[in-house]
Protein backbone atom coordinates (compact mmCIF):
# COMPACT_ATOMS: atom_id res chain seq x y z
CA UNK A 1 0.00 0.00 0.00
CA UNK A 2 3.00 2.46 0.64
CA UNK A 3 4.88 1.73 -2.31
CA UNK A 4 1.01 2.76 -4.35
CA UNK A 5 0.90 5.62 -2.43
CA UNK A 6 4.77 6.33 -3.32
CA UNK A 7 4.16 5.66 -7.26
CA UNK A 8 1.49 7.59 -7.44
CA UNK A 9 2.98 10.47 -5.43
CA UNK A 10 5.58 10.68 -7.99
CA UNK A 11 3.06 10.47 -10.75
CA UNK A 12 1.76 13.66 -9.24
CA UNK A 13 4.69 14.73 -9.05
CA UNK A 14 5.46 14.46 -12.65
CA UNK A 15 2.26 15.46 -13.61
CA UNK A 16 2.70 18.68 -12.11
CA UNK A 17 6.46 19.27 -13.33
CA UNK A 18 5.07 18.58 -16.94
CA UNK A 19 2.36 21.08 -16.24
CA UNK A 20 4.74 24.07 -15.25
CA UNK A 21 6.71 23.31 -18.12
CA UNK A 22 4.10 23.48 -20.88
CA UNK A 23 2.45 26.81 -19.20
CA UNK A 24 5.85 28.53 -19.71
CA UNK A 25 6.48 26.98 -23.06
CA UNK A 26 3.39 28.13 -23.79
CA UNK A 27 3.98 31.58 -22.30
CA UNK A 28 7.01 31.24 -24.46
CA UNK A 29 5.04 30.64 -28.00
CA UNK A 30 2.39 33.55 -27.07
CA UNK A 31 5.54 35.52 -26.94
CA UNK A 32 6.62 34.47 -30.06
CA UNK A 33 2.96 34.59 -31.98
CA UNK A 34 2.63 38.17 -30.64
CA UNK A 35 6.18 39.08 -32.42
CA UNK A 36 5.41 37.32 -35.49
CA UNK A 37 2.25 38.75 -35.96
CA UNK A 38 4.16 42.63 -35.16
CA UNK A 39 6.72 41.52 -37.68
CA UNK A 40 4.03 40.13 -40.17
CA UNK A 41 2.03 43.73 -40.28
CA UNK A 42 5.40 45.65 -40.86
CA UNK A 43 6.16 43.83 -43.77
CA UNK A 44 3.10 43.72 -45.24
CA UNK A 45 3.09 47.69 -44.72
CA UNK A 46 6.95 47.94 -46.30
CA UNK A 47 5.14 45.83 -48.92
CA UNK A 48 2.07 48.30 -49.73
CA UNK A 49 4.80 51.11 -49.84
CA UNK A 50 7.25 49.16 -52.32
CA UNK A 51 4.16 48.52 -54.20
CA UNK A 52 2.56 52.28 -54.44
CA UNK A 53 6.07 53.77 -54.98
CA UNK A 54 6.72 51.18 -58.30
CA UNK A 55 3.33 51.80 -59.33
CA UNK A 56 3.72 55.60 -59.44
CA UNK A 57 7.58 54.94 -60.81
CA UNK A 58 5.14 52.80 -63.47
CA UNK A 59 2.77 56.17 -63.98
CA UNK A 60 6.03 58.01 -64.81
CA UNK A 61 7.36 56.26 -67.58
CA UNK A 62 6.33 57.43 -70.72
CA UNK A 63 4.48 54.81 -73.24
CA UNK A 64 6.28 53.29 -75.71
CA UNK A 65 4.82 52.96 -79.30
CA UNK A 66 4.06 49.98 -80.82
CA UNK A 67 6.79 47.98 -82.07
CA UNK A 68 6.07 47.19 -86.12
CA UNK A 69 5.28 43.73 -86.58
CA UNK A 70 5.92 41.07 -89.39
CA UNK A 71 2.83 41.96 -90.98
CA UNK A 72 3.88 45.45 -91.02
CA UNK A 73 6.43 45.19 -92.32
CA UNK A 74 4.68 42.97 -95.34
CA UNK A 75 2.19 45.69 -96.09
CA UNK A 76 5.09 48.63 -96.50
CA UNK A 77 7.18 46.13 -99.50
CA UNK A 78 4.07 45.38 -100.99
Amino acid sequence: MSSEFHQLSEKVAQLAAMTQSLRRENADLRLNVAALTTENAELSQRMDEAHQRVAALLDKLPVAAPMPTLADNEEETA
